[in-house]
């Protein structure tokens, strides 16, 4: 099928015999007009790519393309350094496309350079094809998934950052931002965050070409306020004429030789540009050109000077200087070290287990959201400042940040805070998973086990919204010893992890050799003639051992069970240990009904016969009041386990 082509790096053309290490097609500064001339042409050569990819699948958006068509053509073809051999490269540089919906472009540069044939961009959108309607990392060419707008930049300043602080490297980032989406709060953000740690190795390219889908932006083409919003943010600010090839490229080389500061190049453009009785007209958003686009074809096809292979050679080599990173096998530098029975809480279990980690691998890093001190991530900050990336109270950027510093495998990226706060940072999360990512997620302070902080900051969501991720993997730890394997586990876990801590210490059930294993649920408490499986995780196992020792005063015996891992759940230990207990389960837990670990239980025994499930989670909003009280008044505490086992053993 024609989209393995895109898993292996295809030299099809000729051209490529000239150029080995990346694609350039004109000097800097000092261009001649043959050379502006060529990088005209090649923008119009996409725009023509571009029309005909969404005409073959009668869906896109063409004239989204056109406006970039130069920035496109400079930035592939004389700006930056890369490998058409090894896209991912990592000593490459690296481009995201924000404005994800611009796709087409984007495919017409890399078939242009020789990655893949030309006619493959007519598979556009189409069933089957790898070519969709926005990136994804099923390309070997694209690092992270686009389009739902407002990311980009977050993940193109965490591959900034890396580059920067940790590989050291002369690679380059380079983001494409449309005016639509910088409307987003996550976009200034990242703004904030590449300016304060002076990542001069970034450049972000806001195209302004006026028009939103459904009416003009609301700066429209007002380049000046965009320029004063970048410099007071401090950014180095360009503006240009994004349909000048001598002006971008100047402002492109200029941001290569700015230091301390990262670039921002606002670009006056027009939708449509080239596209007559179509260029900066409304109503064109998302659209194919159909009836219109012979006639827009007919005219671009004249706009191009030279017909044959474009000639080109090299400007300045891309330089190997990216270290050999390796993120495998990741170990706990020494065992757990734990009392049985004394108490501490997962979170701090959590901290100790990231230094331990740290210590066996150079490229674990922590990112926090100013929470470290709560989430005990700054015990990383303590052993090494250098590993750890304050992110400060803004979660998206948080997120995207640590996408963009897994990306191409340069770091093991853990980011923590608050559970509850991680639902703000939902749509990243999921287009993480659609990236491809492998982030690790940390969220303490779950459920109303935290007390008197009130409802506001109690996770009742988060195993509901982790359990719709696909490909993630939910650790629900319940003591420190479980919590530390836990976290060496997730380092060494492909795709999205969340690991879910408490708040109040918990007393350590395990002794600290046990093995661990993911979808391996452990039986802590068990007789031969148990009554009922109780299950719990968390704050929510230590009650339901308590109920079990306060049933068996009164004769009746229960099994406990400590599933660790929510998803994948182990549906096997669950089915066979609940036949083994006449066929009654209880689950227990500190989260709201929906989505938690009860409906995990239940779908596990969705298939099975004469298997009865009593849930019990928190009802309803919460209110503040002490930890211990909260358990109580809603319904999760031990004396309410004990009373639910009675109740189902009257079934």
């Amino acid at each position: 099928m024609f989209k393995t082509a895109y898993r292996v790096a295809l030299l099809s053309r000729t051209v490529l015999s000239q150029i080995k290490n990346r694609t350039s097609c004109i000097k800097m500064p000092g261009q001649t007009h043959a050379d502006i001339e060529a990088l005209t042409d090649i923008a119009n050569r996409l725009r023509i790519h571009s029309v005909t990819a969404t005409n073959a699948s009668n869906s896109g958006h063409p004239t989204s393309c056109s406006s970039i068509a130069e920035i496109i053509s400079v930035l592939f073809f004389n700006t930056m350094r890369y490998k058409i051999s090894a896209p991912r490269d990592a000593s490459s540089d690296r481009f995201v496309l924000s404005k994800g919906h611009a796709a087409p472009i984007l495919y017409a540069a890399w078939a242009e350079a020789g990655l893949f044939p030309v006619d493959d961009l007519k598979n556009l959108r189409k069933l089957g094809s790898d070519l969709e309607g926005h990136p994804t990392p099923r390309l070997n060419f694209i690092d992270v998934g686009t389009g739902s707008l407002g990311q980009g930049l977050a993940i193109a300043a965490g591959m900034a950052y890396v580059g920067k602080n940790y590989d050291k490297a002369n690679y380059r980032v380079y983001c494409l931002v449309g005016d639509g989406e910088s409307a987003e709060g996550s976009i200034w953000e990242s703004l904030h965050f590449a300016s304060y740690y002076n990542l001069d190795n970034l450049c972000v390219i806001f195209d302004v070409n006026r028009l939103g889908q459904s009416e003009p932006t609301s700066l429209a083409h007002d380049v000046e306020t965009y320029r004063k919003r970048l410099d007071a943010f401090g950014f180095n600010t360009i503006v240009v004429d994004g349909h000048n090839i001598d002006e971008l490229v100047k402002a492109f080389h200029t941001s290569t030789t700015t230091k301390n500061k990262p670039t921002a190049i606002v670009a006056k453009t027009f939708k449509g540009k080239n596209f007559p009785k179509i260029e900066d007209v409304e109503n064109w958003h998302g659209k194919p050109l159909g009836a219109e686009s012979e006639r827009v074809l007919q005219h671009l096809r004249g706009l191009i000077k030279n017909e044959g292979p474009i000639l080109l050679h090299p400007q300045k080599p891309l330089k190997d200087d990216a270290p050999v990173v390796d993120i495998t096998n990741v170990k706990l530098s020494t065992p757990p070290a734990y009392k049985l029975g004394e108490t501490i809480a997962t979170r701090q279990a959590y901290g100790n287990a990231l230094v331990k980690i740290a210590e066996t691998n150079p490229r674990v890093i922590a990112l926090d959201g100013d929470m470290k001190n709560s989430t005990f991530s700054e015990k990383l900050k303590k052993m090494d400042a250098n590993r750890f990336i304050e992110c400060f109270i803004a979660e998206q950027n948080l997120v995207g940040v640590a996408i963009g510093a897994a990306c191409r495998d340069r770091t093991i990226a853990f980011v923590s805070t608050f559970a509850t706060f991680l639902t703000r940072a939902f749509d990243q999360i999921r287009m993480g998973a659609i990236s491809q990512t492998n982030v690790n997620f940390v969220g303490s302070h779950c459920g109303v086990s935290i007390g008197e902080d009130g409802p506001s900051q109690m996770g009742l969501e988060d195993l509901a919204m982790f359990r719709s991720i696909p490909g993630s993997t939910i650790f629900y730890p319940s003591d420190a010893v479980a919590c530390e394997r836990a976290i060496e586990l997730a380092a060494n876990t492909k795709g999205v992890t969340f690991t879910r801590t408490n708040r109040p210490a918990t007393a350590v059930i395990y002794d600290n050799n046990h093995v661990f294993q993911i979808g391996k649920a452990n039986v802590v408490q068990k007789t031969d003639n148990d009554q009922v499986l109780v299950i719990g995780a968390g704050v929510t196992l230590n009650e339901a051992i308590t109920a079990s020792h306060d049933l068996a005063k009164a004769g009746i015996n229960v099994r406990v069970l400590d599933p660790f891992t929510i998803k994948p759940i182990d549906s096997s230990a669950i089915i066979a240990n609940a036949k083994e207990c006449g066929g009654r389960i209880i689950t227990v837990e500190d989260h709201y009904p929906e989505g938690g670990l009860g409906e995990a239980v239940l779908s596990a025994i969705s298939q099975e016969r004469n298997i009865v499930l009593k849930k019990m989670a928190v009802p309803k909003v919460p209110r503040s009041g002490p930890p211990t009280a909260l358990l109580d008044y809603y319904g999760i505490s031990a004396k309410h386990i004990v009373n639910a086992v009675q109740e189902i053993l009257k079934l």
